[in-house]
């Protein structure tokens, strides 16, 4: 339904300035830090930790049945900063995930590792939402493009519990720059990655940057649109309120560039479900009214 209607996918990125990824096979139920081979309690106080700091906590595994199997000996763990210019990935393993109590998640939320782990080498972490508790979408299309990008190959890929946007299936988040990707097919998700690896992003199919509030991505997205500028980390975006639903949103671009850029708060209509299994709604949308350059 949100296909035929047309309902646009820019701006509809969760918003997390640090992403916390926690490696836990087995089944995930739709509150998947609590509802898991991870102890509840240890993934309600993450969850808790995280809360109010831009971190936001999820759990992966590797794509295939035998995740839902294999025991989880030792956890893998990511945490990524995804706000532009300053994006890192660091990486490490666990034997309990209680030890990750002990980080500093305001310190994280705002760009600092702290030394965690160590730095990630290699090409593009790709995230591809494939729990079927949360909205059946997601198992029934995330999961076959998880397998094929990994049967190919594609970077590194893992199955993730929660990138919001169910109705926007199959949907991926990409690392180390944390844009969003949504309505993906395997053709497409191969050349989000390339041009991630290349230091760009894909306006056709993206929901926007994490690092950005959704104000700051629909206007990111409306520059993109407008000069047809991919490179990751050219633009800079500063947003500020102007009551009654609507923002001012300056984009910088490093040579000089600046807009202005009026972003509206308004309803999509028809009503229609969130994810599968919702009462039909009117979600919260972006809407660009103007793109004025400045000097």
């Amino acid at each position: 339904m949100s296909r035929e209607l047309s309902e646009p996918l820019a701006a509809t990125a969760a918003t997390a300035t640090t992403w916390l990824l926690v490696e836990q096979n087995g089944p995930w139920g739709a509150k998947a830090l609590g509802e898991s081979r991870l102890d509840a309690a240890v993934g309600r106080a993450l969850e808790a930790a995280a809360a109010g700091t831009g971190v936001r906590v999820a759990l992966v595994r590797r794509p295939g049945r035998h995740a839902d199997c294999l025991p989880t000996a030792r956890h893998e763990v990511i945490v990524a900063h995804a706000v532009p210019g300053r994006s890192w990935v660091r990486r490490s393993a666990v034997a309990d995930p209680a030890e990750l109590l002990e980080l500093d998640f305001a310190a994280l939320g705002a760009g600092d590792h702290g030394g965690f782990g160590v730095e990630h080498v290699g090409g593009p972490i790709a995230l591809v939402c494939t729990n079927g508790r949360r909205d059946r979408c997601c198992a029934l299309l995330g999961r076959p493009l998880a397998a094929q990008l990994a049967a190919g190959g594609h970077s590194e890929v893992w199955e993730v519990t929660h990138l919001g946007g169910h109705r926007f299936s199959p949907t991926m988040l990409v690392l180390p720059y944390g844009y969003a990707y949504g309505r993906l097919t395997a053709e497409s998700a191969k050349e989000v990655l390339a041009a991630t690896a290349a230091g760009h992003m894909v306006p056709e199919w993206s929901r926007g940057r994490s690092g950005w509030e959704r104000p700051g991505q629909a206007a990111e997205h409306a520059v993109r649109v407008a000069t047809g500028e991919t490179a990751v980390d050219v633009l800079t975006v500063v947003q500020r309120p102007a009551g009654g639903g609507r923002w001012l949103v300056g984009v910088v671009h490093e040579d000089g560039r600046a807009w202005e850029v009026e972003v509206v708060e308004g309803v999509s209509e028809p009503a229609r479900p969130e994810s599968c299994g919702k009462a039909a709604g009117t979600p919260s949308r972006m809407d660009v009214a103007a793109v004025r350059r400045v000097a």
